[in-house]
Parts: C-alpha cells; sequence; structure tokens
C-alpha cells in the first residue's frame, strides 16, 4: 500500500471566534497571497481503549475534505514545532475500512494487540489563504479554522473553539517562521492551549514523560529509571527496524541487551525469579534481531576489505552473494518476530516492571552502593578473564575465544557504567572510556578473525582465478596487519581498566 510522508513544521494558536488575521504579506520573502479558500473537514480519530497513541503524542485519523483527504498518521519529531506526517490516500484505503497498514505497523510496539477504535470526531471550517514568493513560490498556508469536536470517551463532551495553523512550505524558511509567530500574536493569536485538535477534544492522557530520579535516589529507583529509558529506545527504534532503515537492527538490539544488562548486572535491586522470564526473551529478541545485524555487519566488512582492490565481479559475487540473501531472510524473522504474542507480551512485561517493579533485597539501597558494588564485580570478572587469557598460545583458538570473552565483559562493564549516567557521577568515567576502548579495539580484532576465515572458505572453493586470489592474498596481509594492531591497542588500554 502506497503511503507518502512529509516533514510538517507549524505554528498553532488559540484564537478568539471571527477574529480577522493580520495581513501576512509583509512577511519576509512573501510576494503575494492566494485567494483564501474555505473547506469543511470531517475527521476521525482513533486509538486504544488506553490511548497509548494520544499518550506517546501520536495521533491516527480518517479525515474527508481538503486537498489532502485520506489516512493520516503524526508523530513527533526532535525538531520543535515539527511533526512526520503520513498520508495514505482514500484511493489506496478506503474511508470505510480498517486503518491501513501503512500506518498501523509504525504504531505496533505502541498498540500491540489492542484494537484501534474511534475516540473522537471533529468538524472543521477551515479558510487557507497561502503565501507565495517569487514566481508564485508556495511559502506557507494560513488556516483559520472553526472547530467542532465531539470526545467518544466515557463522559466526552462536546467542545467548540477557534484556532490559526500558519505551516511552512517547501518554499518556506526558519526566518519566514519566525515573523510570522511574532505577527500573528501581535495580530490577536494566544498560545495554544493543546498541542492538537485532538489533545484539546479528549482531554488530559496519560502522557509518556522521560524518567527522571530524585535528589538521593535508590537502588530500585535507578534500575527502573534505567529500564524505562531503553524501553524508549526500543519502541522508538521498532518501526525504523520494520522499514530497515539505516543502523536500527543494531540500535533495537543494543537496546535490548542495555535492558538485559540492567536486570543482570543488579540483580537483587529486582526481584530475580519474577524477572528472569523477562531476561530470557529479551536475550531471544536479541539474538533474532543479532542474525539480520550479523548479515548486515558481514556484507559491509565485505564492501571494506575489497575498496581499493581490483576485483571482479565473480570475486565481489562469491563474498557478498550469499550475504545479501541471509540479510534478507534473517530481516523477514526480525519483522515476524516483530509481530508476534510473544513480542507484544515481553513488551507489556517491560512495562510492568516500570509500573509497578518487583523489589529484590536491595531494592532500598542507595543508588550509588549499589552501582559501586555492581562495577567492581564486573571489573574482578574482566580481571580474571584477562589472567586466564596468559594460559592460552597466543593466535590460538581458545586464545581468541578469550578474547571474545573479554571483549562481552568490557561490554558489561560499560553498560552498568552507562547505566549511571542518570546520577550524573563522573568518578567512573575514565574506566568507562576504558571499558568502550576494550571493546572497540578486541572488536575489531574479531572483524578481522571473521573476514580472515570467510576469505579462506572462498579461496578454498577453487572457483576464482589467479588474479583474484593474489587479491585475496593482498586482503587477508592486510587483515592480520589490522589484526595485531588492534590487540596492541587492547593491550596499551587494557591497563587502564
Amino acid at each position: 500500500m502506497a503511503a507518502s510522508e512529509q516533514l510538517e513544521v507549524e505554528l498553532k494558536f488559540d484564537v478568539d471566534a471571527g477574529h480577522v488575521a493580520p495581513d501576512l504579506r509583509t512577511l519576509p520573502g512573501v510576494v503575494s497571497a492566494s485567494e483564501p479558500q474555505t473547506f469543511s473537514l470531517d475527521a476521525t480519530y482513533f486509538d486504544t481503549e488506553n490511548l497509548d497513541l494520544a499518550g506517546n503524542r501520536i495521533t491516527m485519523r480518517r479525515r474527508t475534505g481538503g486537498t489532502d483527504q485520506g489516512w493520516h498518521l503524526k508523530r513527533p519529531t526532535d525538531i520543535p514545532g515539527a511533526r512526520r506526517e503520513l498520508h495514505v490516500g482514500f484511493d489506496e484505503a478506503p474511508a470505510d475500512g480498517d486503518a491501513p497498514d501503512a500506518l498501523v505497523t509504525p504504531v505496533l510496539a505502541l498498540t500491540r494487540e489492542r484494537p484501534l477504535i474511534p475516540v473522537a470526531v471533529i468538524s472543521t471550517t477551515r479558510t487557507v489563504t497561502r503565501l507565495l514568493g517569487a514566481g508564485d513560490e508556495p511559502l506557507a498556508e494560513l488556516a483559520e479554522d472553526l472547530v467542532t469536536a465531539q470526545s467518544l470517551l466515557p463522559g466526552g463532551h462536546c467542545r467548540q473553539w477557534a484556532e490559526w495553523e500558519f505551516e511552512l512550505l517547501a518554499g518556506g524558511t526558519g526566518k519566514l517562521l519566525k515573523a510570522a509567530d511574532k505577527a500573528l500574536r501581535a495580530g490577536g493569536a494566544r498560545e495554544a492551549s493543546s498541542a492538537s485538535k485532538l489533545a484539546r477534544a479528549i482531554g488530559a492522557t496519560p502522557t509518556v514523560h522521560e524518567p527522571k530520579l530524585s535528589k538521593r535516589p535508590t537502588a530500585l529507583e535507578l534500575v527502573v529509571t534505567d529500564i524505562a529509558l531503553h524501553r524508549n529506545s526500543l519502541i522508538a527504534y521498532d518501526p525504523l527496524v520494520r522499514i530497515d532503515a539505516p543502523d536500527a537492527v543494531h540500535q533495537m538490539r543494543v537496546a535490548c541487551r542495555r535492558l538485559r544488562s540492567i536486570l543482570s548486572g543488579f540483580p537483587t535491586v529486582l526481584d530475580a525469579e519474577r524477572t528472569a522470564h523477562v531476561a530470557a526473551e529479551l536475550k531471544l529478541l536479541a539474538q533474532i534481531l543479532g542474525d539480520a545485524r550479523d548479515s548486515e555487519v558481514q556484507l559491509e566488512m565485505n564492501q571494506a576489505v575489497l575498496r581499493g582492490e581490483n576485483a571482479s565481479a565473480e570475486l565481489l559475487a562469491e563474498l557478498a552473494g550469499t550475504e545479501v540473501v541471509a540479510h534478507d531472510r534473517a530481516l523477514r524473522a526480525a519483522h515476524a518476530a516483530m509481530t508476534s504474542k510473544r513480542y507484544f507480551a515481553l513488551l507489556d512485561a517491560v512495562d510492568g516492571l516500570i509500573a509497578s517493579p518487583p523489589p529484590g533485597p536491595d531494592a532500598d539501597v542507595p543508588a550509588t552502593v549499589v552501582v559501586d558494588k555492581a562495577i567492581a564485580r564486573s571489573r574482578k570478572h574482566i580481571h580474571k578473564a584477562q589472567d586466564r587469557l596468559a594460559a592460552f598460545a597466543e593466535g590460538s583458538d581458545e586464545w581468541e575465544e578469550q578474547l571474545h570473552t573479554i571483549r562481552k565483559r568490557a561490554k558489561r562493564l560499560r553498560y552498568s557504567i552507562d547505566a549511571t549516567e542518570p546520577l550524573g557521577k563522573k568518578k567512573y568515567r575514565a574506566v568507562g572510556s576504558a571499558a568502550k576502548r576494550i571493546q572497540a579495539a578486541l572488536g575489531d580484532f574479531n572483524d578481522t578473525r571473521i573476514n580472515r576465515r570467510r576469505i579462506a572458505d572462498v579461496a578454498a572453493t577453487g572457483k576464482l582465478g589467479g588474479a583474484d586470489m593474489f587479491v585475496l592474498g593482498r586482503v587477508d596481509a592486510r587483515l592480520e596487519a589490522d589484526g595485531h594492531r588492534a590487540i596492541a591497542t587492547y593491550r596499551k588500554v587494557a591497563k587502564d581498566l
């Protein structure tokens, strides 16, 4: 189903009904204005019974009338005053049908298996004036709205009001937006009482906020705050994974791992028995995402190792061809998992830990005390792994696997230290930096190890000619040198831990 998306940048104001808007043709860059056009718009807004969309500042509607009638999904962005609007016309999704998948899928992590129901109907009489620049370039639109809204929630009311919306178009600039804000306020506009028509129609909703700590938090407060932060990250990357956006699989996998590391790194803060299932499900989800991420990384590495080399099409196909197939298969598996009852149950369980965390024996201990113990324990595990490394012959399989163990433990230490960020403490930043450098160095070494094995496998097929075999030899020598440099870097920074 075709859907179009655009960035909507607008100003919204309350105004007295019938108040005449100021002449905006004096704004910078504006040469003329179109004749006002009036439209009748009728919209039905959809959400879950729990208002999961409204609570995350998202609106989904079906609207008739105007120039862009159809289904719309509006989501917030990090840009002040901007929202992303996804639109599907009625030629693709009829007005009398269910909300189209193109709009439902991006919010599945929020709605899960809860049905979407009508929560409000809003009728708007809209008068639109378009501001034009040189050559009749569209710069912005002023919409003067008379709104009648009926909440469909239990005990909902009917409300009427007037508002102005000033939206930038393709040729508009931030300078124009700033000047319009000043001019409209001077012309009688007031600060909008609600962020959207729906918010005003249905009233207060349980809005999701970024968690904050008290001045002297307990260990339970810190753990719940960290869980909430990484839960929000996982939810944010979910729709991006569904469209295979760059780095999305990696970031969602990191969110899973960080959530799990909170549970494993602070095992006495929450009831371990009651969180064990959540930890196991997070591990499984990270593994599923990991298959897609590993094939993605291998594709990138295959391309990187041949950069600057005179590689034939046959060599490129041997190195990359199977990985493309593997990546597509792994991504389909991830998407299937992310539409399963099991995935939605996991998200519900994580939300449950935030809303009603099961306290462990150290729940009321000061957060700094528990953090000190967790980081000391993690450092001790790394030191033990480093001691065991000395027992293996350098270059042996056991030696390489032990380096991989050290890398994983350094990552776990880094996650534990990252968990202290809400506390604003600086004393562990040096150790965290060392853990990050160790993780990076050993990650680079592991990449060279994987690539050299891959090259050896390709060379052993006997399908390549002499020129390609020579290229593989050059690449292998370069990777070997890269591996030695990575180990040297590890040894240099290991003492800082």
